[in-house]
Formats: C-alpha cells, sequence, structure tokens
C-alpha cells in the first residue's frame, strides 16, 4: 500500500470528527465570541457589530474591547454565579459518585445473564423526557406532595416538608437526572478488573475493605474521573433544575446567562458569559487527558 493511499485512508477516518468539531463547536464558538466583542444596543437584533468587512481588519482592532469580560469580572452577581454554580456542581457530583458507585459494583458483580437486564433498567429513564422526569420531582418534593404525605402517613413528621425551592432540591435532580452518567462509566471500569486479583488477596490474608481500597478503588479510577466529568461538566451550566427546582436564592451561572439573553436582551454580555464559562469547563477536560495519557504511558 503506497503512503498517499495510507494517508488519505487515515483522514477518511479522522476527517468527520474533525469536520463535525469545525460546523458545531468552533464555527458557533467563533460566532457567539465575535458577540461578545460587541455592543449592545436597542435594535434587532440588540447589538452592534463593532467588526464588518466594510470596515477592515485594522479598524476593527483599533476599535477592539473587553468591556464585557471586564464587566463580568467586576460585578460580584456574576463572580458569585460561577462560584456558586463550581460549588453546587462539586457537590452533586460528590453525591452522584456515592449513589452511583455501589450500584455500579453491584451491576458488575451481578451473574452475567442479569447485567444486560441491570443495564436496561439504569438507561430506562432516558426514554422519557428529561423535562417531565424534572416536573415530577416537583409533585414529589413540594409541600403537599408525595414524599411529605408519605412520611407524615408514617409518622415520621409532623408537618410538610419544605424541600421545593431550595438549593437540596437542586441536589436531589442533578443527582437523579445524571446518575446513569457516573453509573455506566464506573461499571465499565468495574467490570474489567479481574476476580483473579481478589482471589489472590484473599489468600494473602487482605480484609475484604482493605482488598477493595488497595485493589478494586484504584482500578476503577478511569471510571470515576470519566463518571465525574460527565456530571460536572453539564451541571455547571445547568438551567433547567435550578429554575424548576431551586428557589430565588439558588444563584447558578446557566439562570444568569438566561436572563441576561432574554430577559435583559443583553446579547453581548450574555455571549461573554458563555465563553468564560466554557474556558472554565475545558480546564477539567484538559486535566482528565492529561491524566489519560499518563496512564497510557504508565502502561506501556
Amino acid at each position: 500500500m503506497s503512503t498517499n493511499t495510507a494517508n488519505y485512508r487515515r483522514w477518511y477516518v479522522i476527517g468527520p470528527p474533525y469536520l463535525w468539531l469545525l460546523v458545531f463547536f468552533l464555527i458557533p464558538f467563533f460566532i457567539v465570541f465575535k458577540l461578545s466583542l460587541s455592543d449592545s444596543a436597542i435594535a434587532i437584533p440588540p447589538y452592534v457589530p463593532i467588526f464588518s468587512w466594510s470596515t477592515g481588519i485594522w479598524n476593527f482592532l483599533k476599535q477592539l474591547d473587553f468591556e464585557n469580560y471586564t464587566f463580568l469580572f467586576s460585578d460580584p452577581l456574576y463572580v458569585n454565579a460561577y462560584l456558586s454554580s463550581l460549588k453546587i456542581a462539586a457537590i452533586s457530583t460528590l453525591l452522584t459518585l456515592l449513589v452511583a458507585y455501589p450500584m455500579a459494583y453491584g451491576m458488575a458483580k451481578a451473574p452475567k445473564a442479569w447485567q444486560p437486564t441491570l443495564m436496561m433498567l439504569v438507561i430506562l429513564p432516558f426514554w422519557t423526557s428529561f423535562l417531565i422526569r424534572i416536573y415530577a420531582w416537583i409533585a414529589i418534593l413540594k409541600p403537599e406532595g408525595f414524599l411529605s404525605l408519605f412520611l407524615m402517613k408514617l409518622g415520621f413528621i409532623s408537618e410538610p416538608l419544605q424541600i421545593m425551592n431550595t438549593t437540596t432540591a437542586v441536589y436531589i435532580g442533578i443527582v437523579y437526572s445524571y446518575l446513569p452518567f457516573m453509573i455506566l462509566p464506573l461499571y465499565a471500569s468495574l467490570e474489567k478488573i479481574n476476580p483473579a486479583l481478589l482471589e489472590a488477596a484473599q489468600d494473602l490474608g487482605s480484609q475484604p475493605w482493605r482488598a477493595f481500597w488497595q485493589i478494586t478503588f484504584p482500578l476503577s479510577l478511569p471510571g470515576v474521573l470519566a463518571g465525574c466529568l460527565l456530571v460536572f461538566i453539564p451541571a455547571v451550566g445547568e438551567f433547567v433544575i435550578p429554575d424548576l427546582l431551586g428557589g430565588s436564592d439558588t444563584l447558578m451561572i446557566g439562570k444568569t446567562l438566561w436572563s441576561e439573553f432574554f430577559s435583559n436582551r443583553d446579547w453581548p454580555l450574555a455571549s461573554a458569559v458563555a465563553v468564560i464559562l466554557l474556558l472554565v469547563l475545558i480546564i477539567p477536560i484538559v486535566l482528565f487527558q492529561r491524566q489519560q495519557e499518563a496512564v497510557r504511558e504508565a502502561g506501556r
């Protein structure tokens, strides 16, 4: 096979993903970034572009300013929204990991004949609309909802629970919604672990809990990291869950972005919020890629 033919086949394989990223990520990103450098105006659309081909690139560079980005970092509202989103996403990711790990471990240890059924039960919620599932939690968590009535019926509480419109409701919604994203990579890592390793540890006198922390958990770390990223990244920019389950005190950057774009109609500022959010989310992705490269290098 000639070198040119091999190169062509190589580009046939890697070309479509790069084309997909170009069309659906890079081009929209540059459009949003250009919009973030514009000035807000009372017009349709509600901004004044500072770049046009008629004025040329040089005039564009002379007029270029980052006032929208400067405003974001000078206003405590946006800084607190970013920090609050990171905090809520981090806590939700930890809670999701604590719930998902025993479930994934049980799936990996279940008989082979049961595992497809258990996998289907994990994926089953995706067959229902995300919005409908969140509205279902409203019916469960509201003071006159199923949870309060059930606990009052059993005598555990004497008055309805005030969970709805709180940060606790947001945590519950995020953990429930993103639980499959944590379970699936964890199950994939745990299912690959050779049972002979645990048998050898038991033969050498290791306690079950020590064998778990020294063998099972370290070998499942790739699944842990992948699951945490799959939960943390979308949770940071989550809008639907805090809007429906959270209260007015629940400050997240997704709600702030929506308010700027639709309520205030400040498209340049909303675009700057989105660009900063994307840059913040790139950091864990880069760290994960470096960790994966280190794992591959160590395995060679």
